[in-house]
Parts: structure tokens; sequence; C-alpha cells
């Protein structure tokens, strides 16, 4: 895993061979951060990384001067590996959290700027996220969700839609919940 840009830059990690993670490819997120960066200030906001796998979206969020980053992620060993990385970091900005993505979006009060979401592809309940995150206290005028998917998702016609991305087979929905609700 290679963080791309800011105080983090260039600082690669050897992922363990047992990750299960299908990460978001060195070239889309690349992309995708340089998107972000033009549709929102990084410094000083606050991220979630939802089915946060290796943890790369979330070091990128706090490389780029996120002052939170939270990093929502199930797997005991993707989970571990991104312990290991905060503390190899010393970034104490990033918050990892083991637990269901699900129930943390249903329980989870506070709100961020900008939310990201890569569950697997073949993830049942996939197309329930974007209407999930959109729906949460989560949520504040402003807000930037980004959901990665397979070019088999189509979630043009949900609120707050922007823009899609593809890069290669990697796919981005991108929702800006407007200033003024």
């Amino acid at each position: 895993m290679r963080i791309i840009r800011g105080k983090y830059g260039r600082r690669r990690f050897d992922v363990p061979r047992n990750i299960t993670a299908r990460p978001t490819t060195d070239f889309a997120r690349e992309n995708i951060f340089n998107v972000i960066e033009n549709l929102i200030d990084l410094d000083g906001a606050a991220a979630l990384d939802l089915f946060a796998g290796t943890g790369a979206v979330s070091f990128e969020f706090a490389s780029r001067g996120c002052r939170l980053v939270t990093s929502v992620e199930k797997a005991a060993t993707q989970y571990r590996f991104i312990d290991q990385v905060k503390q190899q970091l010393q970034a104490e900005e990033v918050q990892p959290v083991r637990g269901d993505v699900f129930k943390f979006i249903e329980t989870c009060r506070l709100q961020y700027d900008i939310i990201f979401a890569d569950p697997p592809y073949d993830l049942p309940r996939l197309p329930e996220v974007p209407r999930l995150v959109l729906s949460s206290a989560m949520i504040k005028p402003g807000t930037i969700f980004i959901m990665e998917h397979s070019r088999n998702n189509d979630f043009s016609g949900l609120p707050y839609f922007e823009q899609h991305r593809a890069y290669g087979s990697v796919n981005f929905s991108i929702f800006r919940i407007p200033e003024i609700l």
C-alpha cells in the first residue's frame, strides 16, 4: 500500500497476504483524490472511510490534512493492519473502528465533511449503502459522499447525485449535500 501525497506521502506499507480486501488501485485513488480536492478543502475536515479495507483511503485523507478520519472495518485482519499503520505513522487523527458498517451508519451521530464508501463489489447490500448514508445523521449541509462501485451499479437517480467518474474498472458516484437544505 502506498500513500500518494501529503505529509505521509510516498510511504509504503506491506499489506499482509491474508487480507481479503480489494484495495482501490493507486491510479483510481490518485484520480479520485484530485477530484475530491477540487470539491472540498481537506485541511481540518472530518472524514469517514466505510469498508476501510487496508486503510489506504483513510491514510490518504489523513495525509492531506483531515483533522479526524474514522475508519470502519469489520474484518479483524484489516482492522489490525489499519491500527498498525496508524501507530507507525503516529497518525492520531486516524480512529479505526472495528465493526459492522450498517450498524455504524445506523448509530453514528457524528457529522462528517466527507464520507467515502468502498464496499465489496459482491456485497448483497451494496445497493442500499448510498441511500442509508444519505439519509443518516452523519450528513450535514455541504457533506460530500463518494461511493466506489463496479460498472454494474448506477446511482445517478438518487438525491444529491452530482457526478460519476470511472477509472478503468473502478467507478465512483459522487453526491453533494447542498449548503442550504
